[in-house]
């Protein structure tokens, strides 16, 4: 049998034989956490598993839990002594406030997780969806914008190559696009993102509260992990600290930097514009001062955190993006609904038409 754990330090994947014991299973969770005395929990809603009230050599098979495929969450028991192994370290509690805007995330002393390293299939499932529908996602498209047609670039001499802007699609999914493209080059692990930000939320329920979520941690791990979901500070503070990067995240409306994780030895940027995000990327350029760079699959998008000019000019790209208005103004723009016509003003006039009608396909009206 495959059982998936996660401890202090991060995730992993155990295998156990058909007939193997409690003591196999205490055994293999010490020798891949390196925590001695723990506590388990599995399921949905994660359940304590307490494996003191077997037999060390009771055959797993017999204790009439289903352990293959399942995840267990291992966390130190209060008399336990601390792991050598540095653990990962708990967000600092985020603005609960709509706009989510976070700054300066904790630091994450545990080891870096590479793109090259991490594997999707020890991520398992998160809990599952609940057929129950809690507060749907709205649905929104932007309107077209030259900016979105024709994006800028800017050359950066200093590495022979040029900035260049990688337009996301416009699916409700364009955060985990935008990080998975930049993190591993790639743009279909949406569905695994999500998972992971719902199990960091279940395992970490002291930090990731009902007042921070501004609704209950079930609903909002149901709701992040439907493919309408969008993404914001929640989700960016999570995913930097779970793969030990620093998300530096600019705002095409203000040029502010949020910085998530911030001080570890990598960085990737993305820009946020109101409704989507998009990443950065350095492609080779033929020559210091000629535009003309490479085919994405060259991309450099991954960055060292000591290197300013990058985030430096990533920040000018995006200074001539807001020169092109290519932002959304959420507070002031207008919708109009694809079921009925309305137009509303701001998300928050979104919101109150969908609750009120139940219509949540929209798009952003002229």
């Amino acid at each position: 049998m495959r059982v998936r754990i996660r401890g202090p330090a991060g995730q992993a994947a155990i295998s156990l034989s058909d007939t193997a014991t409690i003591e196999d299973l205490k055994s293999q969770i010490s020798q891949k956490t390196s925590v001695s005395k723990f506590d388990l929990k599995y399921g949905y809603p994660p359940r304590p598993l307490s494996l003191s009230d077997y037999a060390e050599t009771a055959k797993l098979s017999d204790i009439g839990i289903k352990l293959d495929g399942e995840q267990l969450i291992v966390s130190d028991t209060p008399s336990a002594s601390k792991s050598s192994l540095s653990t990962v370290g708990r967000p600092k509690p985020l603005d609960p406030s709509p706009s989510q805007i976070l700054t300066h995330g904790a630091k994450n002393s545990s080891s870096a997780v590479s793109p090259s390293s991490f594997s999707f299939a020890d991520v398992g499932t998160a809990p599952p969806s609940s057929t129950q529908k809690t507060n749907k996602p709205l649905s929104l498209t932007r309107k077209t914008t030259s900016a979105s047609l024709d994006a800028p670039e800017l050359p950066l001499p200093s590495h022979a190559s040029t900035l260049v802007l990688r337009i996301m699609p416009d699916d409700n999914s364009c955060l985990f696009r935008a990080f998975d493209t930049a993190f591993f080059g790639a743009m279909d692990n949406m569905t695994e993102l999500r998972s992971i930000v719902a199990q960091n939320i279940y395992a970490n329920p002291d930090t990731y509260s009902a007042v921070v979520l501004d609704q209950q941690p079930d609903d909002y791990c149901r709701w992040i992990q439907t493919e309408d979901a969008w993404g914001g500070a929640i989700e960016l503070d999570i995913l930097s600290k779970h793969f030990d990067v620093e998300i530096s995240s600019i705002d095409v409306q203000t040029l502010r930097t949020d910085r998530f994780n911030e001080g570890r030895p990598k960085r990737c940027i993305l820009v946020y514009s109101g409704i989507h995000y998009d990443a950065i990327a350095l492609s080779p350029s033929d020559a210091p001062h000629k535009i003309a760079y490479a085919p994405p699959e060259f991309d450099t998008k991954i960055f060292d955190t000591q290197d300013v000019a990058v985030l430096e000019g990533a920040v000018e790209l995006c200074r001539v993006l807001q020169g092109r208005h290519y932002y959304t103004d959420t507070a002031a723009f207008k919708t109009r609904c694809n079921v009925c016509g309305k137009v509303s003003v701001g998300e928050k006039g979104a919101t109150e038409h969908a609750a009120t009608t139940g219509h949540y396909d929209f798009g952003e009206a002229a």
